[in-house]
This record gives structure tokens, C-alpha cells and sequence, in this order.
């Protein structure tokens, strides 16, 4: 018998034919303003490809980001492709592909393909492995992907001398009509001395989950979160968090600096990069947070950390 995964609660976020209907054909009636592209910059990847000591992160785009920790270069959701289905890339990856350094860790959230790539995976430059949900090594290593481990929430890893934690989040996933929830999802944890990042992955709002994870890994220096693809909110929001709250997550886990993601790549939903933003800097506003806590990166913006201070690599 398949093992289908659930929620911490149970639910599936299986939606039915007629809600989808009923998506459709509001999407039909909104006119969005796409014209507004997030910004970008040229990526220091002579940095990046010198860099063993300094942890920083590196927004490529959507989920993607390169990751320096420990000294080992981590990617996150490793997706360069230029669509997703009928959609096209509404900006380009912040990094060319072909321009990383060597990787040694791949961190995959869960098996859409918006964050499970193939032809991405195929091209990362590094001798890797591949640190993936319970349900997935099956799927890596039919596809020539030998260093592969699999994990559930909360088991830990070590590569290196970094930590690596898989912990829970709020979606479902499918690739096929047949292999609905037939692997897990969720979020890491990236440890190594005082460095400690959170990467969300793909979730809809889940207080009691995000909350446990800030007490069990109570140092989290830097937060990624989702802010995108929340519209219309009565079909997304089991999956999918909105700007709003995504600042409570921010604040659950306990994070000292909130990284923005999820919103500039592909359209999903009905919501749009500007739309996302905007919500997040007011949310961000009405929490009476300060704003340099809040690190809205240009696409290719490597911004970097330490234990006691941050600085902003331009």
C-alpha cells in the first residue's frame, strides 16, 4: 500500500473540481498590473567561489538560494527554469546557473515542481547530496542521484560541521495525477556554531508548528519565508501563507532577520511580486518591527551574517 503524508492536523489540502472551477473563474475576472519586476544585481561570484569562512545567503530566485555555511555551499530548492508550466519566468535567476561554485548540499523541500527541478538538479556544478522528504530518495536515485538521504520531521543530519534539521510545514504536494502526498513536505534548519538559518519552504500558516520550531532552535538568525502566491486566500491559504502571515511566522519562530521569498518568480496565484511586498512592508510597519531587520533582497544579492552583528553585502 502507498503511504500518503498529512498535515500536523491531519489535512490533505486535496481541493475538489469545483473549487478549482470556482478559482478559475474569478481569475478570469481580475486584471493584474505585471509590469513590475524585482529588482536585481550583478552577483559577486568571485566572492562566493572564494568564500570558506563567512555565512551569507544569496537570493537566486523563488525558493532557490545559495547558502554559505560551515564552509559548504547549500543550495535550497534548486529550480533555473525558465517556466513552469504555461508561465514564464517573470524574472530571471539571480545567479546563472552555470556561474555557482562547487555545491555540496541540496535541500529540497517538497516534490512540486516549482521546487523539485530535474533538468535543474542535472545541471548544479558539485559532487552534492541530496537531502530530501521522507517519500523522495526513490524518485532521486531512479534518476542517477546516488548520494541521496531521506528524512522526517524533525531527524537531523550532518554534513561537515553543519546541522542539518527537517521540520514541519503546512502544504501537500503531487507530480502526477496518481502521487498525491506520496512524499512529504516541509522546511530545514541550517545549524553550524552561531549561525542558524530557517528556510520555510513552501507552507500555509501553522502557529503551533512554527512556534515549536522557535523553541527548539531558539538562536534562528535568519528566517526565509514564503510571502507569495496567497490569492484568492479561501483556495491558497491551507498551503500558502499570506504577507501578513508570514510576519506572525517571523515572529513565532523567533527569527532576529525575515528574508522574503516565494513571490518573484512565477505566477501561481493571482497575487503579484508588487502586490506581495507591499503587504509585507505594511504588515512589517504595523508590527512596529524595524525595517533593518527586514531584508528585502535584490535578485543575486548575497547578504551576509555573523553571530552578533549583520551586514549588507551590496
Amino acid at each position: 500500500m502507498v503511504k500518503r503524508y498529512v498535515n500536523a492536523d491531519g489535512s490533505a489540502n486535496r481541493k475538489s473540481i469545483a473549487e478549482l472551477r470556482q478559482w478559475r473563474k474569478e481569475r478570469s475576472a481580475k486584471t493584474k498590473d505585471l509590469s513590475y519586476r524585482v529588482p536585481s544585481v550583478e552577483p559577486d561570484v568571485a566572492f562566493l567561489a572564494a568564500n570558506r569562512t563567512k555565512p551569507t545567503v544569496t537570493f537566486v530566485g523563488h525558493a532557490t538560494f545559495l547558502v554559505q555555511l560551515g564552509g559548504l555551499n547549500i543550495v535550497t530548492d534548486p529550480v533555473w527554469a525558465a517556466r513552469m508550466g504555461f508561465q514564464p519566468r517573470l524574472s530571471p535567476p539571480g545567479i546563472p546557473i552555470e556561474l555557482l561554485p562547487p555545491i555540496d548540499v541540496v535541500l529540497l523541500s517538497h516534490a512540486h515542481y516549482d521546487h523539485l527541478h530535474l533538468g535543474s538538479l542535472r545541471r548544479l556544478p558539485g559532487d552534492f547530496v541530496c537531502l530530501v522528504p521522507e517519500g523522495l530518495a526513490r524518485w532521486f536515485r531512479r534518476r542517477g542521484f546516488a548520494r541521496v538521504k531521506e528524512l522526517s520531521w524533525w531527524e537531523e543530519t550532518s554534513v561537515g560541521g553543519a546541522t542539518f534539521a527537517f521540520v514541519p510545514a503546512r502544504h501537500w504536494t503531487r507530480r502526477t495525477p496518481w502521487d498525491t502526498n506520496t512524499s512529504h513536505w516541509g522546511g530545514w534548519v541550517m545549524r553550524h556554531g552561531a549561525g542558524t538559518l530557517y528556510f520555510a519552504g513552501d507552507s500555509g500558516y501553522d502557529a503551533p508548528r512554527f512556534r515549536e520550531i522557535g523553541e527548539r532552535y531558539g538562536d534562528i538568525r535568519v528566517a526565509l519565508l514564503p510571502i507569495g502566491a496567497y490569492e484568492p486566500e479561501w483556495f491558497m491559504g491551507g498551503s500558502h501563507m499570506t504577507p501578513e502571515e508570514a510576519v506572525q511566522t517571523f515572529l513565532d519562530v523567533g527569527g532576529d532577520i525575515f528574508m522574503p521569498m516565494h513571490y518573484d518568480a512565477f505566477r501561481l496565484a493571482d497575487d503579484t511580486p508588487k502586490e506581495a511586498v507591499d503587504r509585507l512592508l505594511a504588515a512589517w510597519d504595523r508590527a512596529g518591527l524595524p525595517r533593518e531587520r527586514l531584508w528585502i533582497a535584490p535578485l543575486g544579492n548575497t547578504r551576509l551574517w555573523s553571530a552578533d552583528e549583520t551586514t549588507i553585502m551590496e
